[in-house]
């Protein structure tokens, strides 16, 4: 990232609200952590920040008053929240008070930086999107949805395309496996898991003249490109 990107986290749960934090900060985002609503107001009225991420319930005040609250003095500044509640009721009255994005609990913290990067491309146009990749003597382009090798052309569909993308962006790491589900297929259930392991299947008979690509199944936790 070229410039470092301010996070507000308010989180009441110390143990997840540290990790969610340490996590942040490792990826190059400067995040301060506030336990509870009204600490959360003080503090984003004394600094400038690019995203805030709102547990919803929280101590002293919670976190659809503290948006309700932000949203009065500023409406440009992107809301996440984050809660355990999955209620339709609760989405919708997130989304009334002006949410972004909404996280059920659990969640994995790669699907958190995915959502809070997309939001970032979208509001401040400046993290750059990779649109050509290498994966062994393959040339990828997102794009075009093209895998090529010299003249050869497979044209990718838009799944192979997407799931491709993402194992790229993962390279040499697990590409966790509810994370690329409700990414691409936005639903994790049995149906659309089923239809995933057809995709990799499908990109790994794209990949196949080369032996240093391989696409792993990592048992229990998703998937990972090796080059």
């Amino acid at each position: 990232m070229e410039k470092e990107y301010k996070i507000l986290l308010t989180e009441d749960d110390e143990n997840l609200g540290m990790l969610l934090r340490e996590y942040l900060v490792a990826k190059g985002y400067e995040t301060d952590l506030m336990p509870d609503g009204e600490a959360g107001y003080e503090a984003f009225m004394s600094k400038k920040y690019d995203v805030c991420i709102f547990d919803v319930m929280m101590p002293k005040k919670d976190g659809f008053t503290l948006a309700k609250e932000i949203r009065m003095v500023n409406t440009e500044v992107p809301i996440i929240f984050l809660t355990a509640k999955s209620m339709k009721e609760d989405i919708f009255q997130g989304f009334k008070i002006g949410a972004d994005d909404y996280l059920t609990k659990p969640f994995s913290m790669e699907e958190l930086l995915f959502r809070i990067e997309a939001i970032l491309r979208r509001t401040k146009g400046t993290l750059a999107s990779q649109d050509i990749f290498q994966i062994g003597k393959y040339k990828f382009d997102t794009q075009k949805q093209q895998l090529s090798e010299g003249d050869q052309v497979v044209k990718l569909t838009t799944k192979e395309s997407e799931l491709l993308k993402l194992l790229c962006n993962n390279a040499n790491k697990v590409l966790e496996r509810n994370f690329a589900l409700k990414t691409i297929w936005v639903d994790d259930n049995y149906f659309n898991a089923r239809s995933m392991d057809v995709y990799i299947t499908k990109l790994r008979k794209h990949l196949k003249d080369d032996a240093s690509v391989e696409i792993l199944n990592v048992h229990g936790k998703g998937y990972k490109l090796v080059m």
